[in-house]
């Protein structure tokens, strides 16, 4: 077996089986590639360390961050979920046994298991002689489309969304673009700015990245404008929305709007728009809404998959005592309680 370790991801570009396994061509979600985490350590700060372990049966990709022997999940608030990236019978065990060398804690969150990625690490690790401690932190929303057109799903969704729409649609102009455009953006981030959402993590990652997507083919980036038969010129937009299209699935990851238009539900109206698009035009079977357990998802979503959280220690590292010390005073004291 062969270990390497990448704090440069350039270099990961010269390897020719590396480079096309994290490629467009091999990984249908953003978050797999290695694009993805080169735009983290550009725009958001982040440091990496790209730990591959090969061998005759397959191969193991752990995107990993930090420093001084705590190492996380090469992954923030963009990312909709992490894991390993991995082919055939993949020696994350062998992985996981040299990582000890470099760390005495890692900690990976936004794990799914519907593909057995929490599981899979969990084991490898606890073979490779580390402390496991596994949790759910996250929630992730999501919709089969099942074959469905757009009026046949819309039939299905709570009578108050369906209500709002009925209500709003007509007063609301949406306008989806499946490419980059400048001013568009502008618009999504002067949206932004005056909506409810908080500061954003960072302009530059999200712009960047619609930047490729729209260049792939895979964007679809929306607009809101208020209906004014009476305007000479259109109105500025008080909605706005990016989505992406790929492998039969559109991944939901910005959307924000003015609270000055939030009488007229411009994101529902929006939201609609996309649905109808992406259920009708790109023929996806599958709508991923991203983490967060929001009331608005469910509204729109079926469909609730668990995130977990894996803590993983050296249990023989003395970094580590005083950590696995707090651990085992608050189990003797959630214990007690239950007692």
């Amino acid at each position: 077996m062969r270990i390497d370790y990448h704090s440069d991801l350039k270099e990961v570009q010269s390897d020719e089986a590396l480079a096309r396994l994290l490629s467009d061509a091999e990984q249908c979600a953003p978050f797999d590639r290695l694009a993805w985490w080169q735009g983290l350590t550009e725009h958001c700060g982040m440091t990496a360390l790209l730990a591959v372990a090969r061998s005759d049966d397959g191969i193991a990709v752990l995107p990993l961050s930090g420093s001084s022997g705590r190492l996380a999940a090469l992954s923030n608030w963009y990312t909709f979920r992490f894991r390993p990236i991995v082919t055939g019978s993949p020696p994350l065990e062998g992985l996981a046994r040299d990582l000890a060398r470099r760390a005495h804690r890692l900690t990976l969150h936004g794990l799914p298991d519907e593909d057995g990625s929490a599981s899979d690490l969990a084991s490898a690790f606890r073979a490779a002689g580390w402390l496991v401690r596994r949790d759910r932190c996250d929630t992730n929303r999501i919709l089969a489309v099942e074959g469905r057109k757009f009026d046949e799903y819309l039939a299905g969704r709570p009578g108050k969304l369906r209500t709002t729409l009925k209500r709003k649609t007509a007063k609301v102009a949406t306008h989806i673009l499946t490419r980059f455009d400048a001013e568009a953006w502008d618009e999504y981030e002067a949206i932004y700015a005056q909506s409810w959402k908080p500061e954003e993590g960072s302009h530059a990652f999200l712009r960047a990245f619609a930047k490729a997507e729209g260049e792939a083919g895979r964007l679809r980036l929306a607009l809101a404008h208020a209906v004014d038969p009476s305007a000479k010129e259109p109105s500025p937009a008080i909605a706005a929305q990016m989505w992406t299209v790929e492998g039969g699935t559109a991944f939901i990851h910005k959307l924000a709007h003015r609270e000055s238009g939030k009488a007229l539900s411009p994101g529902s109206v929006l939201t609609a728009a996309l649905m109808r698009h992406v259920m009708e035009v790109d023929g996806v079977s599958l709508i991923d809404f991203g983490t967060g357990d929001d009331p608005y998802k469910r509204d729109w979503m079926e469909t609730q998959r668990p995130r977990y959280r894996l803590d993983m220690v050296r249990p023989l590292n003395a970094r580590n005592w005083a950590y696995l010390a707090c651990k085992w005073v608050r189990s003797l004291a959630a214990g007690a309680k239950r007692s």
